[in-house]
């Protein structure tokens, strides 16, 4: 070893390597393969710190966005209704109702039946006294005899004046003259004829009959009572008559059901004040349109009443049996969703949330009948929130063990 100029020893290597040149010093060498390993280490510290970092927010960010995603529980409609029977609210009514009023007019005289009285076709029920038809009607009766005088007359001058014409005693022109009076005369005559029978049925009208057999429901006059049956004035009821040996039902059907009835089908008619009872009635006819302010259809049921024991004008439940089942579905009530575009349900498709709009018949309390809009395999959503829209992404939750599904 040689001094440096700073004091130290350098080495001296006798295998100097050719060209004069050294080789390295064996502590840089070393030096420079743990600054390496170092930097290395450092390195991967760092990749896997990167890498850690990474994996972590991906697994938050699947995280949040599973927990983003709604959790539901879904069932399926149960095919057809619980039953076949529609139970629809109606009213009574006589099968023959009317109003009788008075034909002439003239004061009151008389009347025979009060309500609740049950009268025959024919019963008499009221006498009007009318002076003044029964003056007019002596008064033409007069006229007729007049006329009647002058028309014989006539005839006799006719007759004569034929006679007296073959043997040329008198024109022509008399003779003509003759005969066109008897003409006038005789039409004088059925005149007087036509206006004596027109007063003598006003006259008839003074006597107020029952048209049909009924009961008298409405009495609406009395003794010395003015009656009007001129057109300046609205005509009043006299009395107001029902036939009620048969009664007549109405109910509005829902448009749903409007092909499931027909002309002839059985129906029962229950009323709250004969509990247990049931009255066999028969579909007699329908309006045959629907009704565009209630979407119905008017449906009337005959109930024979020979007992009297149904009044008109009562409350009253119609059961209707559908000859064939509606192509429906119930589904809970839980389910529905009310939008002010109508009632809606939402299902689960392809992940998502889907809103039908459903037509609603008839209601059992925890469920519902839906006769449009749904079908058997639709998975509907139980409890949808109320900010539910379509599209929304949702997961289906798994029933507990032993729940139905």
């Amino acid at each position: 070893m040689t001094p440096n100029g700073n004091g130290e020893l350098d080495a001296v290597y006798d295998d100097a390597l050719p060209g004069g040149r050294r080789p390295p010093p064996r502590k840089s060498r070393r030096g420079l393969i743990i600054l390496g390993l170092a930097v290395i280490l450092v390195a991967a510290a760092i990749f896997n710190g990167i890498h850690g970092r990474i994996a972590a927010e991906h697994v938050l960010a699947q995280t949040t966005e599973a927990s983003a995603v709604s959790s539901v529980t879904v069932v399926r409609p149960d095919p057809g209704a619980p039953n076949e029977e529609l139970v629809l609210p109606g009213s009574t009514q006589a099968i023959t109702d009317t109003p009788i009023y008075a034909r002439t007019s003239g004061y009151l005289k008389s009347w025979t039946s009060d309500i609740g009285a049950h009268v025959k076709k024919g019963d008499l029920l009221a006498e009007i006294d009318t002076p003044e038809v029964d003056e007019q009607l002596r008064q033409m009766r007069a006229d007729l005899e007049t006329a009647q005088a002058n028309f014989k007359l006539a005839d006799l001058t006719s007759k004569r004046n034929d006679d007296l014409l073959k043997s040329r005693s008198i024109a022509t022109q008399e003779r003509d003259n003759s005969a066109g009076a008897l003409a006038a005369a005789k039409a004088n005559v059925a005149s007087k004829q036509a206006d004596v029978a027109r007063l003598e049925r006003m006259q008839s009208y003074e006597k107020v009959y029952a048209p049909f057999d009924g009961i008298i429901t409405a009495r609406n006059t009395d003794i010395g009572a003015l009656i009007d049956a001129g057109a300046n004035s609205p005509a009043r009821e006299l009395f107001h008559l029902s036939a009620i040996d048969k009664i007549r039902v109405f109910v509005q059907v829902p448009e749903a059901y409007s092909r499931a009835i027909h002309d002839g089908d059985k129906a029962n008619v229950t009323l709250d004040e004969f509990p247990g009872d049931k009255f066999a009635g028969t579909l007699m006819r329908t309006a045959n349109a629907i009704d565009q302010a209630s979407r119905s259809l008017l449906v009337e049921i005959d109930v024979d009443n020979a007992d009297g024991r149904l009044l008109p004008g009562a409350y009253a439940f119609v059961h209707l049996s559908l000859v064939k089942p509606m192509q429906s579905v119930t589904i809970p009530s839980n389910a529905l969703i009310f939008r002010k575009e109508g009632m809606r349900v939402a299902v689960v498709r392809d992940g998502k949330a889907t809103l039908l709009p459903i037509v609603i018949g008839r209601d059992y309390g925890d469920k519902v009948e839906v006769v449009s809009g749904l079908q058997p395999t639709d998975e509907i959503i139980l409890d949808p929130s109320d900010s539910l829209v379509a599209g929304t992404t949702v997961q289906i939750a798994q029933p507990p063990a032993g729940a139905p599904k």
